[in-house]
């Protein structure tokens, strides 16, 4: 019994999240996110092609005014579909503007958030490919964030997560895994992209 106890009392202390502060992009940023100076270190179509496939429905979790939001919709074609979350309205009013734009509102579908609920109900087992790029650890709840991204997707749905490690310190980044494995996650790929903790993630299938 004492050795089943402190099995258990190690397991939970691992799942334990290391001490992190909350950062959260501010409305007020929406210009720069969306900056193509950005496409000189971030190219959505050399870092996102790899896992898009025409007609696919997308999740940008954390969308802000689109930068990878309109090229995935470019990517995924007319059959396709982008789920654009943001908890910021002025990111979301933006992404509506660069969509219509674009020619491409038809395509995404604008999400305004709350801090613990991404708004995904109506969309339970539809997504083929979530994205989570800069976003995860600027969630309160990680774990609720990545279940209801789970929740999302259908099975064998992948996500990719993208981390900066100049806000997510490696401890953290293994917490993110180590939560999104209990979810019933696996790790498909780990990436090595210079600066930046990533890893393809799939969700279990029916078999």
């Amino acid at each position: 019994m004492a050795i089943e106890g402190a099995m258990t009392e190690e397991l939970k202390t691992r799942r334990e999240p290391p001490p992190r502060q909350l950062h959260r992009c501010p409305g007020w940023a929406a210009p720069f996110m969306a900056s193509p100076l950005r496409r000189l270190i971030e190219n959505p179509e050399k870092l996102l092609g790899n896992w898009v496939e025409p007609g696919q429905t997308i999740l940008d979790v954390g969308c802000a005014t689109g930068f990878f939001s309109l090229p995935l919709a470019r990517m995924t074609g007319e059959k396709g579909r982008v789920l654009c979350v943001d908890v910021e309205p002025r990111m979301i009013k933006g992404l509506v503007r660069r969509a219509t734009r674009a020619g491409l509102i038809d395509r995404v579908e604008p999400i305004l958030c709350g801090e613990d609920d991404l708004g995904l109900s109506d969309h339970e087992g539809t997504v083929d490919l979530a994205v989570a790029i800069h976003t995860l650890h600027e969630l309160p709840d990680i774990e609720g964030g990545l279940r209801q991204i789970a929740a999302a997707l259908k099975p064998g749905g992948r996500l990719l997560v993208i981390e900066p490690r100049g806000h997510v310190s490696g401890a953290t980044w293994d917490h993110e895994l180590e939560t999104a494995r209990h979810l019933g996650f696996t790790v498909k790929q780990g990436l090595d992209l210079r600066r930046r903790h990533a890893a393809l993630l799939e969700k279990a299938g029916t078999s």
